[in-house]
């Protein structure tokens, strides 16, 4: 059974998510907020393959903060974030954190599940990964990502990467040296279906600078190819 745990204090939002999930066949969790979200993932002895979290939650923890926490205590673990409109800076501020996807209040059934779908096929393809019968490494200078462990290095020294992270990076040492459009990124690693914005690309490219680069602010490996996307240079 795919698993969720679903954070969100107003009960009829709730209940619609928890509803819906069910129909599409996952096993949903209820959490009223996001100290209730964080006893309950410990008590699962952190069984799940997915959260839902509300950004805007009572308590000690809003979903930003139980976001950091699942996410630092799991790369492989699904993550999307429920916002307002009016949220616009904690969307960027929840990618950032770590979250795979976000869903804007209010949503259709439809939207939900496809989302839950696109990001659920990224837990499912990580599992997969780490079976034992598949091995498999690709090499760009300095760079090693392997697709047994799911693991990026840089210099033989372990770079930490989310999911979404992970298959970027993969799509683009794949494709080495091609500029990517924008859209293209977005199809490959979120799906044909997905509805949301071209900018969760550029959020997440922003993150992967972080990471890898040695002057983010001067990018050369993810390099921007200006009115089209993004190029990988070893």
């Amino acid at each position: 059974m795919r698993k969720i745990l679903v954070a969100e204090d107003e009960q009829n939002i709730r209940e619609f998510v928890v509803i819906n999930l069910k129909r599409a066949g996952y096993e949903a969790v209820e959490a009223v907020n996001g100290d209730d979200a964080m006893r309950l993932y410990d008590q699962a002895g952190g069984d799940f393959d997915m959260a839902i979290l509300d950004i805007m939650m009572p308590g000690s923890m809003d979903g930003l903060a139980v976001c950091k926490e699942l996410r630092r205590r799991s790369n492989s673990i699904g993550i999307i974030m429920l916002t307002a409109k009016t949220q616009e800076m904690d969307k960027v501020t929840g990618l950032m954190m770590g979250a795979d996807d976000y869903v804007t209040k209010p949503f259709s059934p439809s939207e939900l599940v496809a989302r839950v779908d696109a990001v659920y096929r990224r837990v499912a393809q990580y599992a997969r990964a780490a079976e034992p019968n598949f091995s498999e490494e690709l090499r760009s200078g300095a760079f090693v990502l392997n697709l047994r462990n799911r693991s990026f290095t840089k210099n033989g020294k372990p770079v930490e990467l989310t999911q979404v992270e992970f298959q970027i990076m993969e799509y683009f040492i794949s494709n080495a040296g091609m500029p990517l459009k924008r859209n293209d990124i977005l199809k490959h690693v979120w799906g044909s279906s997905y509805v949301g914005e071209e900018k969760i690309v550029d959020v997440n490219i922003r993150r992967l600078r972080m990471k890898i680069e040695d002057e983010p602010s001067s990018p050369r490996h993810i390099v921007t190819v200006w009115g089209i996307g993004y190029r990988w240079d070893q």
